[in-house]
């Protein structure tokens, strides 16, 4: 089965960050999922929080080249959601089967698979930026987050030319490099 076409359009419109769109899809599925959890040993919060992961997920597929969703959006969402938390139970211990006995509504796995690295390698990096130090950070912070340009960085940097700040951002890059996969490897 395909996606309609007003599901494409929503779909655009995630991979786009358009606001209604966003809302559309939120508006047409927090509910089920609220529900699902409600009554699967959850809270109100929980179920936002799973909501707001599956939405991520959603919207990183949606992002990805060529993808082409092979059901309703609220069938995928369902299922993210489901297996999200299904596994959050498990790790709670509230919940006795594996999850693998379950019902597959639709395979998963490695989308989540896949978030989940992700998710880790930026909480990685977001500590290897709070050990990095300054200037370091707000020089990064200042090249890569608000895409400013060299000349801008000497200047707010006080470095006496463009060249120079790129030298120091090289050398912040290596040390930040250095931490990232120092924790990177402890962890695997």
């Amino acid at each position: 089965m395909n996606t309609s076409e007003p599901e494409k359009f929503l779909l655009d419109g995630l991979a786009k960050e358009d606001k209604q769109a966003i809302e559309r899809i939120y508006r047409d599925n927090y509910q089920m999922v609220q529900s699902f959890i409600l009554h699967n040993n959850g809270t109100m919060d929980d179920a936002a929080d799973i909501f707001q992961e599956a939405m991520i997920v959603l919207f990183e597929k949606s992002k990805t080249p060529g993808f082409e969703l092979n059901c309703q959006i609220k069938t995928y969402i369902y299922s993210v959601c489901r297996r999200l938390w299904l596994k959050k139970l498990q790790q709670m211990q509230r919940f006795g089967r594996q999850t693998d006995d379950m019902e597959q509504v639709i395979p998963v796995e490695e989308d989540l698979e896949i978030h989940e690295k992700r998710q880790l390698d930026f909480s990685i990096m977001e500590n290897a930026m709070a050990k990095i130090g300054e200037p370091c950070k707000s020089l990064l912070d200042a090249y890569y987050i608000q895409k400013k340009q060299m000349q801008q960085i000497a200047t707010e940097f006080g470095y006496t030319n463009a060249d120079n700040a790129k030298t120091q951002k090289y050398k912040c890059l290596v040390r930040l490099k250095k931490l990232f996969f120092a924790q990177y490897k402890t962890i695997q």
